[in-house]
């Protein structure tokens, strides 16, 4: 029996301030469309930034930040 190895490539996040809050990328990834949805997404412990669950939805996330949520990571870049 062969085992395959499932590599996924982390989704990218552009950003052209210095942070962005968890919430707003969310958006700004298409996981929630409103910012009351990311907000139960994120206090029902959904979503992990760099490897720990965070309930904050104003965590800053700046560039090299990583956040998953379900079988998806993103990445935070600068512009």
């Amino acid at each position: 029996m062969k085992i395959k190895a499932v590599i996924k490539e982390k989704k990218a996040i552009f950003i052209n301030t210095e942070y962005i809050t968890l919430d707003n990328a969310l958006k700004l990834a298409g996981i929630a469309c409103t910012g009351g949805q990311a907000k139960m997404i994120i206090q029902d412990g959904l979503i992990s930034v760099n490897d720990e669950i965070c309930l904050m939805r104003g965590k800053k996330l700046r560039p090299g930040d990583i956040f998953k949520f379900e079988k998806d990571s993103y990445e935070v870049k600068a512009k």
